[in-house]
C-alpha cells in the first residue's frame, strides 16, 4: 500500500514510539477496506511497538483508531490519511505513542485544564493544505486531555455524510455535534475559543516582558525576514503573529520563489518558523495587534496594544500582511462558507460535477479556473474589466479548456441562494446595463487583497487603500515605526518581495537604533 520511501521513513520515525499502541480498524467492506488493512498491515510491521487489529465497532467504515494500549487515549481516522494528511498520521502514532509533543506550555497547559467532554470531527480533504494544521491539533488535544475525543473524516469517502450535512468547504468542525468552525485553526486557537479567558490570560502576560528593541508584528515572509535580520545584529528582538505564515498558509503552488523551483505554502510557512526559531527571537503567535500607540517623544518606547495585554519596544516593523478581498454583495457573507469560497485547493473536491463560478480575472483567479476546470463540471470566469490581467500563458491556457466561459465586463451584484446554499448570482452588464441571472452551485472568489491595518488607522500614514505608506527604506511617517510585506505601499504583493522589504525595514529599523541617542543596543 505504502511506497518503499514512505516506509522507510515511517520505520525510522516509529523508532522514537515509547509507549505501546494499537491500531484498531472498521473495515466494512467498501473499496477502501482492503487499502486500509494492507496499511495499517504495513505500519504495524514496522516496529514492535504497534499492533493492528481488525475487530473494531466504529459506524463509519473504513476507520481506525490509534490507541495507547491500556488507556483511553486515541485518535481516529475515518478513512485514509494520505496525501496531505499522511504527515497528520505520522505525528498522530507518534503522540499517541508517546513522543514529546511540540506545543508552547501556556497552550499545553490550557488544554490540558479544560474541563468538560469534547467530542471533535474534522471534515477534511486529502487535496487541502490548511486541513492538516487542524487535524494535527485535534489530535494533539485529544492525546493531551484524554475527555477530548477526535475523528478526522475524509470526506471524498463519505459523501453522503457529507452532503447531508451540507458541507461546502473544508476543514470543517462539528463539536458534540454542532458546528464549531471552519478553515485553518491551530491548537491555541480551539482553546481560546472553548475557553475564553485563555486568550485574555496570554494576552495580559505580554505586559509583563521587557521593553524590545525591535519588535515584529506579523508573522509572513516579510516579518519572518525582519525578525531574522535583526536578531543576526544581536538586539533583543520579539515577533507577535495572529498566525505564522500568514497568506503563505493558504496559498498551494508556489513556482516563482527564486532558487526553490516547486513548494507549497505549509511547507514554506514551516521553513520560515523553523528558521526564525533558530535564533534569540521571541516568538508569540494566536495574538492580534488592536491598537498602536506611537512614543510619545523621540527616543521614547512605542506601544502595541493585543486585547488586555500590550507590548513595548524602541522600533517596530509593521508587517501584518493582507487578506482576501471580499465581494460586498448581498449574499456573500450569508452564504459564505455554504457555496462561497476563497480557497480553490481546499474546497474544489467539494464541488465535483458541479457548476460553479471563478470570481476576478487576475493571476489568481485564472490559476484556480484552470485547476477548478479539472474536477467541477463547469467553470465561469466573471471579470469586471473587459481584459483579464492574468499572464498571457495563463489567459491560453484557460482558454483551451473545453469546460470554461468567461464573461467580461461584469460587476457582481448579489449572491443567491435557497437558505442552505447557493443557487446562483446576478450580475450587471457593464456594457449594456442589463442585469442577469446564472445558475451556480458554487463561487470562488478571487478579486485580489486588503491589508490587515485597521488598527492603524490614527497612528500611522495610510494610502486610500488602508496600505502603510513607506519610503524606499521602509520608513513610515513616525520616526521608529517602519513597515513590510503586503500591508504596504510596495507595488508588488510576491513573497519574494515581502521578505526583501522585511530585510530592508529591519535593517532600517537596526539604523534608527544605533542614531538614537540612548540606545542601549551594541553594535
Amino acid at each position: 500500500m505504502l511506497d518503499k520511501d514512505l516506509l522507510d521513513q515511517l520505520k525510522t520515525y516509529l523508532e522514537m514510539v515509547k509507549e505501546p499502541i494499537e491500531l484498531v480498524a472498521t473495515l466494512g467492506d467498501g473499496p477502501k477496506a482492503a487499502d486500509m488493512q494492507a496499511m495499517l498491515t504495513e505500519i504495524a510491521a514496522l516496529s514492535d511497538k504497534v499492533t493492528a487489529r481488525f475487530d473494531g465497532s466504529n459506524p463509519r467504515q473504513p476507520a481506525f483508531d490509534i490507541v495507547r494500549a491500556g488507556t483511553d487515549i486515541k485518535v481516529t481516522f475515518a478513512g485514509l490519511p494520505l496525501g496531505h494528511e499522511f504527515t497528520s498520521l505520522v505525528l498522530a502514532l507518534l503522540h499517541v505513542g508517546g513522543h514529546t509533543i511540540k506545543e508552547d506550555e501556556d497552550t499545553v497547559a490550557a488544554i490540558t485544564a479544560l474541563d468538560g467532554d469534547y467530542e471533535f470531527t474534522t471534515y477534511m480533504s486529502l487535496e487541502c493544505q490548511n486541513c492538516p494544521a487542524v487535524v494535527q491539533a485535534l489530535n494533539t488535544m485529544a492525546v493531551l486531555n484524554p475527555r477530548i475525543t477526535h475523528t478526522a473524516v475524509e470526506g471524498s469517502l463519505f459523501q453522503d455524510e457529507v452532503n447531508a450535512k451540507n458541507i461546502l468547504a473544508v476543514p470543517t468542525v462539528y463539536l458534540n455535534g454542532e458546528v464549531f468552525g471552519q478553515g485553518r485553526m491551530d491548537a491555541a486557537q480551539i482553546v481560546a475559543k472553548l475557553d475564553s479567558g485563555a486568550s485574555e490570560r496570554a494576552a495580559a502576560k505580554l505586559t509583563e516582558k521587557e521593553p524590545y528593541e525591535v519588535l515584529v508584528v506579523g508573522g509572513g515572509p516579510a516579518g519572518a525576514a525582519a525578525s531574522i535580520y535583526t536578531a543576526r545584529k544581536g538586539i533583543r528582538t520579539g515577533l507577535v503573529a495572529e498566525r505564522f505564515g500568514g497568506q503563505v498558509l493558504d496559498t498551494m503552488a508556489i513556482e516563482n520563489f527564486v532558487s526553490v523551483p516547486h513548494t507549497e505554502g505549509p511547507t514554506l510557512a514551516a521553513n520560515l518558523e523553523e528558521h526564525v526559531r533558530q535564533y534569540d527571537v521571541d516568538l508569540m503567535k494566536g495574538l492580534a495587534a488592536t491598537k498602536l500607540v506611537p512614543a510619545s517623544a523621540p527616543g521614547g518606547l512605542h506601544t502595541v496594544e493585543f486585547g488586555t495585554g500590550s507590548l513595548q519596544a524602541k522600533s517596530v516593523v509593521l508587517a501584518t500582511g493582507a487578506r482576501w478581498r471580499h465581494m460586498g454583495v448581498p449574499g456573500e457573507e450569508e452564504y459564505r462558507n455554504k457555496g462561497v469560497t476563497f480557497c480553490p485547493h481546499c474546497d474544489g473536491p467539494l464541488f465535483k460535477g458541479k457548476k460553479i463560478a471563478v470570481i476576478g480575472g487576475g493571476n489568481s483567479g485564472i490559476e484556480a479556473a484552470i485547476d477548478l476546470a479539472g474536477v467541477v463540471g463547469h467553470v465561469t470566469v466573471i471579470e469586471f474589466l473587459d481584459v483579464l490581467r492574468a499572464d498571457e500563458v495563463l489567459v491560453d491556457k484557460l482558454k483551451s479548456l473545453p469546460n470554461v466561459d468567461i464573461i467580461m465586463n461584469a460587476r457582481t451584484t448579489e449572491v443567491l441562494g435557497d437558505g442552505t446554499a447557493v443557487t446562483g448570482i446576478t450580475y450587471e452588464d457593464r456594457t449594456s446595463g442589463e442585469i442577469k441571472q446564472l445558475d451556480l452551485q458554487g463561487i470562488f472568489v478571487q478579486i485580489g487583497l486588503l491589508p490587515n491595518t485597521e488598527f492603524l488607522k490614527g497612528s500611522v500614514e495610510l494610502s486610500e487603500r488602508g496600505e502603510i505608506v513607506i519610503d524606499a527604506r521602509g520608513a513610515t511617517n513616525i520616526p521608529g515605526i517602519f513597515g513590510a510585506g503586503d500591508c504596504t505601499t510596495i507595488p508588488y504583493k510576491q513573497i519574494i518581495v515581502a521578505e526583501g522589504s522585511g530585510a530592508t525595514a529591519a535593517l532600517s529599523a537596526f539604523d534608527h537604533l544605533i542614531r538614537t541617542s540612548g540606545s542601549t543596543t551594541t553594535v
